[in-house]
């Protein structure tokens, strides 16, 4: 199933006067211990309803990577009441559009559709929830085309492949270095009763999150909810790993040339606090995010795009919805005639000069770009949906999650510096250079 693009939401958390709310959400538990979001937009008859389980990649026993993903795909495959393919086709034959992702830290279900058909949704993602049959047919099949996807995503996909290996050197020995598709080897040698013993013991409503974004108020959401998903039965939570702490000042490089890259690519790449390990910190992260490599008015874009033409692209991206620690990523595409190594040094040296050159004004300017955007998100069902589920999912309160604004409000500048130099400094951090095999094209 498509992932949705996961770091690419988040920053859309915006200011707005203090007194006011990010969402308005309504939040509510049943009995079962299912925890329930609800965030009303009533200008268009349609919701997004989504499922959040608190168990991704990070969550498989050793050696069986890649079974969440795989217990992804079998959900689609049916339970007694409903069969086989039936599910699919009976929301596609409702207009809804419905897909799932699974990331490092959840996994999540979700569908689009006309308010008047979320009773359907809601029971078809509760009977699954507790009554996924899987046939053995069903997951030699869904086995085979997790091992065909990780083929063409990643093992015939050279900026894939060289991520992953980048990806695998930053977190050490911690869960997050190990792929979300699995390697091959654990794929082909999955068993049935890896799938059926990851959903007994993660998919219980108590280890959900229920979001319903759109035309609907929580009064009546409370009454579906409850209608619905209060019949599952209350099962204990599977137990979650204590997580293993990264090296700090660890530093690392990993350089290779591939096939079927066009241009060089260069990435700096950093494990930093995270929704799930240091609130305070996150919104300090995503404000740097912004005013690094935000588009193409931020700093270090006017420095080596615009001024020095050393790069013909730069970015910097922060992902805070993170159990553990979160990462913060600076990628650049080298100019014509500039080498990876050498805009490597301008970069590093552009990112130093952008931090010491940070204050009052530019820290209004970002905070007034990352208020833009308030209007559109609390207009995007979907987005309000991905966003407050993916927070509430990683440990967020319901009052963290709409007071989110306010936390970028309360930044400083001394804050973001105090930030960056510790990133720069003490993050473990991982250079990656992506080079064309045969020069550059």
């Amino acid at each position: 199933m498509n992932k949705l693009p996961f770091a690419a939401a988040h920053l859309f958390l915006l200011c707005s006067p203090a007194e006011a709310k990010l969402f308005d959400i309504d939040e509510f538990y049943l009995d079962n211990g299912l925890r329930v979001l609800v965030i009303p937009n009533h200008k268009a008859p349609i919701v997004k309803h989504m499922v959040w389980y608190n168990a991704g990649s990070m969550d498989e026993q050793p050696g069986k990577g890649g079974a969440a993903h795989l217990l992804e795909h079998l959900m689609f495959r049916g339970t007694e009441e409903i069969p086989g393919n039936r599910l699919n086709e009976i929301l596609e034959q409702n207009g809804a559009e419905s897909n799932a992702f699974t990331a490092q830290d959840f996994t999540a279900y979700h569908q689009l559709l006309d308010i008047s058909r979320l009773e359907l949704a809601m029971y078809l993602e509760a009977d699954r929830m507790q009554n996924l049959q899987i046939l053995p047919e069903h997951f030699a099949l869904e086995r085979d085309i997790v091992f065909q996807e990780r083929q063409q995503v990643v093992e015939n996909n050279p900026a894939a492949y060289f991520n992953e290996a980048v990806r695998r050197v930053l977190w050490q020995d911690h869960p997050y270095g190990r792929p979300i598709t699995g390697m091959p080897e654990e794929i082909s040698g999955l068993r049935q009763e890896d799938a059926e013993d990851f959903y007994r013991r993660y998919y219980a409503p108590a280890n959900a999150v229920l979001v319903l974004s759109g035309d609907i108020d929580g009064s009546t959401a409370r009454q579906l909810a409850t209608k619905y998903y209060g019949k599952v039965k209350a099962r204990p939570r599977g137990e979650r790993k204590k997580l293993s702490e990264l090296k700090k000042d660890f530093k690392s490089r990993v350089e290779m040339k591939l096939p079927g890259i066009a241009a060089p690519r260069l990435s700096l790449n950093f494990a930093v606090a995270s929704a799930g390990t240091d609130k305070d910190d996150i919104y300090k992260l995503a404000v740097l995010a912004k005013y690094l490599g935000g588009g193409e008015v931020s700093a270090l874009y006017k420095d080596l795009v615009l001024k020095q033409k050393a790069a013909l692209a730069v970015s910097a991206v922060y992902d805070e919805a993170s159990r553990s620690y979160g990462t913060f990523s600076i990628n650049a595409v080298p100019a014509a005639g500039v080498s990876a190594q050498q805009l490597e040094e301008q970069l590093r040296r552009a990112i130093a000069e952008a931090v010491k050159n940070f204050d009052e004004s530019k820290l209004e300017k970002i905070k007034r770009r990352m208020c833009a955007g308030l209007v559109y998100l609390q207009d995007n069902p979907a987005d309000a949906a991905y966003i407050a589920g993916s927070l509430a999912t990683v440990g967020l309160s319901k009052a963290e999650i709409e007071n989110y604004d306010a936390g970028i409000e309360k930044v400083t500048v001394g804050g973001v510096k105090a930030a960056a130099a510790e990133m720069l400094q003490h993050a473990p951090q991982v250079t990656g250079i992506l080079e064309p095999l045969g020069g550059r094209k």
